[in-house]
């Protein structure tokens, strides 16, 4: 007999477990289907972001900056370390510690909520008296009926046409967070932000690595500014960056992956490398949901088809997160969970595009939100900006970092926020601040006046505030 469920959550990442939490705690009895699962056969919820996208690679960032610092920077503060030697397989393994950790919390946040787990793969096996029929393929079978259903699948890594992810030699960020030794020679096709963070862990750790990048400018998404200092930040701390490629052949033999592309130049170029990333974007993963059994519209890019609300084609059924449009982002997908839950209880889910922000954990951190200024010129926006270098910060001095500035665009006439880039040390941590003036529609001025404790690196941002209106007090 099927289990009776007024939300069924298909998917346990950030937008299907935040939305089976925020459903429970308003009062609807909840299941949760996810099929991932650790080496040893245990679920393993939290989706790429917490087995094989942001926690990890956060894991790794941390763990190679420590290495770096230890080799090459130590000495600026009087210590003194000799033989500084790397284990690995101690470092992965940290990783793998951090991922677990996180797994295991979402566990006990479904047992904390009452939401019942589901360990396999959840797909539509149609209409039933009720709601939606949905069946769950694992190690046992079961079949559940929810009045609602949100779909929440996520997305999987694309691939090069012809060349398969083989994680031993051709990597996706699964298999670059698990390399087993420091590769001598590492090749990265897409200067995204997984290329870029990928690349910087392996650089740090040894690896003489190569991005090569499609587009014709580097970070086209970021204001352009904001990614000239990155160019330059990231070129001289090693990584080779080349844009405008087009690749061509690509070819693996037992001991190297051989690539075939042309320059910005036209010229033609060969690339051997020992392992090679690629990081081109991802795709929605609706395999084997069974959207086709109950005529779930996908639209022409293969997404799931939802309106304004994430509501699908279907009455009560939902879709959340990567599989749906918009920014491919864990918060974003959070936020959608949220507010799906509510617009079921019949409550007003909030969640704002334009003051969504981006994060980049390279060294420097790159963030922003709102407008860059390209995009401002382009609408014919009439505009002010300002800026603030960390080098006139005395906390990024004290710290020993120094790179980058704080930008701030506002609108010409109102002095509304319109845009916040920041790029330099904890640059992730600080966007937050311009998220929330932005969310209530403030003013530059309305930073310039809040009071920045000092010595911290906010005072950067009120700073930036200040230059807008050209008078900034430590610059």
């Amino acid at each position: 007999m099927a289990k009776q469920f007024d939300v069924v959550v298909i998917g346990a990442g950030p937008g299907g477990y935040i939305a089976a939490i925020r459903a429970a705690q308003l009062g609807f009895s909840v299941a949760c289907i996810d099929a991932a699962a650790t080496a040893d056969g245990k679920p393993a919820p939290g989706g790429t972001c917490t087995n094989v996208g942001c926690i990890p690679s956060k894991a790794l960032l941390q763990s190679s900056e420590h290495y770096e610092q230890a080799q090459h920077h130590f000495a600026e503060h009087g210590i003194e370390v000799k033989g500084v030697s790397l284990k690995l397989d101690t470092l992965i393994g940290r990783k793998d510690s951090v991922v677990k950790q996180n797994n295991e919390g979402i566990l006990y946040l479904f047992k904390k909520n009452k939401v019942t787990f589901f360990h396999g793969t959840g797909a539509f096996a149609g209409q039933a008296e009720g709601g939606w029929a949905i069946k769950v393929s694992g190690k046992t079978e079961d079949e559940l009926v929810g009045k609602h259903i949100i779909v929440a699948t996520g997305s999987s890594p694309r691939a090069l046409p012809g060349l398969p992810f083989d994680e031993t030699q051709v990597l996706s960020n699964d298999g670059a967070l698990r390399i087993p030794a420091v590769p001598k020679k590492l090749g990265v096709i897409g200067a995204g932000v997984i290329g870029l963070e990928l690349g910087s862990v392996w650089r740090r750790l040894g690896a003489e690595v190569t991005v090569l990048e499609a587009m014709p400018d580097f970070l086209a998404v970021a204001d352009q500014q904001v990614a000239k200092e990155a160019l330059k930040a990231l070129t001289k701390q090693g990584l080779k960056i080349s844009t405008g490629v087009k690749i061509g052949e690509v070819k693996t033999t037992a001991k190297a992956v051989n690539i075939s592309y042309t320059d910005a130049a036209g010229s033609e170029q060969k690339l051997a490398v020992d392992k090679l990333i690629v990081s081109i974007g991802r795709v929605p993963h609706v395999e084997g949901l069974g959207a086709e059994t109950v005529g779930l519209k996908l639209d022409e890019r293969g997404f799931i088809a939802v309106d304004g609300d994430c509501k699908t084609n279907l009455p009560n059924v939902w879709a959340v997160g990567d599989v749906v449009r918009g920014p491919m982002l864990a918060h974003k997908a959070e936020e959608e969970g949220v507010a799906v839950a509510e617009r079921i209880a019949g409550q007003h889910g909030h969640v704002n595009f334009d003051t969504i922000p981006s994060v980049i954990y390279t060294s420097p951190e790159i963030s922003w939100v709102g407008k860059n200024e390209q995009q401002l010129k382009a609408e014919g926006r009439e505009y002010k900006a300002g800026s603030f270098p960390f080098l006139a910060n005395g906390r990024a001095r004290a710290l020993g970092d120094t790179t980058g500035f704080v930008k701030i665009l506002a609108d010409a006439k109102t002095d509304e926020v319109l845009g916040v880039h920041i790029i330099g040390p904890q640059a992730s941590e600080l966007i937050a601040e311009a998220v929330t003036i932005m969310e209530f529609r403030g003013a530059a001025e309305d930073i310039a006046r809040i009071c920045h404790a000092h010595p911290t690196l906010s005072e950067a941002v009120k700073e930036a505030a200040l230059a807008v209106d050209k008078r900034t007090l430590n610059f």
